[in-house]
């Protein structure tokens, strides 16, 4: 009788005991949360703040690579292919590259792209998860041929240096028309411009929206109502570039006298 307990009580045990471990097996495991992956790197975030090339300037057909500084506005880090592009063509493209949130530094392959004409503006296009849009720029990027190769680099306006000023007739009769013939000096780029001529305050000569070519031009002035009647006359010339005053270096000082009344030396 004492056998058949001990027997059930082993039994009682054992049935409690894979109960257990049953369900322990059938008993979903923990485990920590991953956080999914967020939204990504879109287009409409990105934005091409620099765009230069190395070297600048460069010679037609050597090689050059460019460097672009690309901003990522949203808080998501992503991996993308840049593509640089002059209009339809593709001039130079970077793969696999990482962009995380804020300025990015993005140095393309080097490319010995051969220039045509006389003037190139980029644009930059990503490709995420195979859907290729361009991005927006801060300002137009172009490279423009100069003597010394093409370069990235703003075009310098000025600086502007008078030559010489006449008057005609030279020399002056008291009282009578004169007429001034300026010749102008642009060591910068071409421009357009307004050019003036003023005795202290007084304006004697104003020509608008001409147009000042590289080097050394002779402008003539219209009559002005313009007479010399005090003791001396000093005039100085000024150009004027999209509405900015430019500073003019003279020779020397273009002063009349009287008696004479003439501008040379």
């Amino acid at each position: 009788m004492k056998g058949l307990m001990k027997l059930g009580i082993i039994l009682f045990c054992l049935l409690i005991f894979f109960g257990c471990v049953a369900e322990v097996r059938m008993a979903p495991r923990y485990e920590e949360p991953t956080p999914g992956p967020g939204p990504g790197i879109r287009p409409l975030d990105l934005r091409v703040l620099q765009l230069q090339i190395s070297p600048d300037p460069v010679w037609e057909g050597q090689y050059m690579a460019f460097q672009a500084i690309i901003a990522n506005g949203s808080q998501y880090s992503g991996r993308c292919s840049l593509f640089i592009k002059d209009r339809d063509e593709i001039i130079s493209q970077a793969y696999d590259v990482f962009l995380h949130p804020g300025e990015n530094r993005i140095v393309f392959p080097q490319t010995n792209y051969r220039f045509s004409r006389s003037e190139y503006c980029f644009t930059v296009e990503v490709d995420v998860e195979r859907t290729r849009r361009q991005i927006d720029m801060a300002k137009e990027f172009c490279v423009r041929r100069t003597s010394q190769g093409w370069t990235m680099a703003p075009a310098r306006v000025g600086p502007f240096f008078i030559e010489a000023l006449d008057t005609i007739p030279d020399p002056v009769i008291p009282g009578q028309s004169v007429r001034f013939r300026a010749r102008l000096r642009n060591d910068g780029v071409p421009v357009r411009a307004n050019l003036w001529i003023k005795d202290r305050d007084q304006v004697v000569g104003q020509l608008n929206d001409v147009s000042l070519p590289s080097g050394a031009v002779d402008f003539y002035f219209p009559f002005p109502q313009y007479q010399f009647e005090r003791f001396d006359h000093c005039f100085t010339v000024g150009v004027d570039v999209e509405r900015t005053p430019r500073r003019v270096e003279g020779a020397r000082q273009f002063c009349a006298k009287p008696k004479t009344w003439t501008l040379r030396p």
